[in-house]
């Protein structure tokens, strides 16, 4: 008896931290996704300076694919209906692993992994090629390179399923957050199939999450879009993933949410390039928000040359948008940001009632956009429910494929309205070029 003493007691010591961790009242988050390993990554400044408690990946942690050169003409064209070689092909277990290794030992990210508890999930460019799903014959190396990244442990459940799902659970009774992070990839269908994106064993895992045990606030992570369908109104320009692009997917993910009957429920994605905030208030029976943060490095600004920066506002702000939160307050009048921005959750235990602020911040640190409400405000009740009126514009209702198609084309007019007006101006530039050579020629055969 008098030897397991000192054992017992020494287990104590050693369970005793991780206890307290667990129980540790969390009050600040951040997430990002989207950090190319082989560029520069200031970022990471802002973030710690921000001083998050967990840190959150939301996919493209790495880009770990490979990339053909941009070519319309020769023997590798990789655009255009007549292209002969895909643009995007996928790296071997030991290019990505060191790939993982570059990013990892990026000294910024390395000072944040001292600080805060690293969590996350995957999208395609670390997944292992572009707009993959679940054809991607790599995915089982990929999926122990992401883990080994992550530092799961090596008897972690994450390692012997099929697909990187997890949640965590932070805080104790009364001021708990649960993290719900989703594969979006291993189990998905192909694209315009409108098939699965989570697969039958991850959506029955899902569904026991959403009704296990109950937290103030539930973040589910995702890495695509959840609530916005920008495909919709920049079409046929561009298309981007989202769960809008598998509508009923979607439609059941909100179903499970609203009869969960769970609390406090947020997206958090990634992806696109930019930031937003959008909120859709007739998914459940209280607004549901999602915060897409992209990238750390990626951005849709730094892909074009400076001088053109100000039209990507510009764009910004004429893309026709239902669901995005608009304010006087954002840093940009589209109230995005296509520069290298982190997103930032905030919430205060201690206000009366406690209250959560959801945010983006660019490479600075300085807000770019905010929502601030009572975590109460997320809460199942039919006084809280908004019902859709027919044939009737409900601003963060109304989903993008239902506005009027010339408010939902409005882009593609206006681009395909410029390109029309140049050609028509270069011709008949030519035709009065050729008409003053020919009146000339004509002057001159008379003199």
């Amino acid at each position: 008896m008098a030897a397991t003493f000192p054992l017992l007691l020494l287990l104590v010591v050693v369970l005793l931290p991780s206890a307290r961790a667990a129980d540790a009242v969390v009050s600040r988050i951040a997430f990002g996704s989207c950090a190319n390993q082989s560029a520069p990554q200031p970022i990471w400044d802002a973030v710690a300076g921000f001083d998050p408690q967990v840190f959150v990946w939301l996919g493209d942690n790495v880009y770990g694919d490979n990339k053909r050169p941009f070519r319309v003409f020769g023997k590798e064209r990789t655009v255009g209906p007549w292209k002969n070689v895909p643009r995007f092909y996928p790296s071997t277990e030991e290019e990505l692993r060191m790939r993982y290794q570059l990013g990892k030992a990026k000294p910024g990210y390395a000072r944040l992994r001292e600080k805060a508890q690293v969590i996350g999930t995957w999208d395609d460019h670390d997944y292992g090629l572009n707009d993959a799903g679940k054809e991607f014959s790599g995915k089982v190396f990929t999926q122990r390179l992401l883990l080994d990244f992550l530092d799961e442990a090596e008897d972690s459940k994450r390692r012997k399923q099929a697909g990187v799902y997890a949640s965590y659970m932070f805080g104790p009774e009364g001021k708990r957050v649960k993290v719900i992070l989703l594969d979006t990839r291993y189990h998905r269908d192909p694209l315009l199939s409108d098939g699965t994106i989570l697969g039958d064993p991850q959506w029955q895992w899902l569904e026991r999450e959403l009704h296990g045990a109950q937290s103030e606030i539930t973040i589910i992570g995702s890495s695509i879009q959840v609530v916005s369908n920008l495909s919709a109104t920049i079409g046929p320009l561009f298309y981007v993933e989202s769960w809008a692009r598998f509508p009923r997917e979607r439609e059941r993910l909100f179903r499970l949410i609203d009869s969960s009957k769970r609390t406090g429920v947020i997206f958090i994605s990634g992806d696109v390039h930019f930031g937003e905030i959008v909120r859709f208030d007739c998914g459940a029976q209280y607004p549901l928000y999602d915060v897409t943060s992209s990238g750390l490095t990626q951005s849709v600004d730094n892909a074009v040359p400076a001088v053109f920066q100000p039209l990507m506002r510009l764009l910004a702000v004429l893309t026709p948008t239902t669901m995005r939160v608009l304010s006087p307050n954002c840093l940009y009048k589209s109230c995005t940001t296509g520069q290298p921005n982190f997103g930032a959750i905030e919430i205060d235990w201690n206000a009366v009632p406690p209250r959560i602020k959801l945010e983006l911040r660019d490479g600075e640190g300085r807000t770019v956009h905010s929502v601030e409400f009572p975590i109460s405000e997320l809460q199942p009740s039919g006084a809280h429910a908004i019902k859709k009126q027919a044939h009737a514009y409900q601003r963060h209702c109304t989903l993008e494929t239902e506005l009027p198609w010339l408010t939902r084309y409005r882009l593609a007019l206006l681009f395909f309205g410029i390109i029309a007006g140049f050609i028509i101006a270069v011709v008949l530039l030519a035709i009065a070029c050729l008409s003053s050579v020919c009146m000339c020629s004509k002057k001159t055969k008379k003199e």
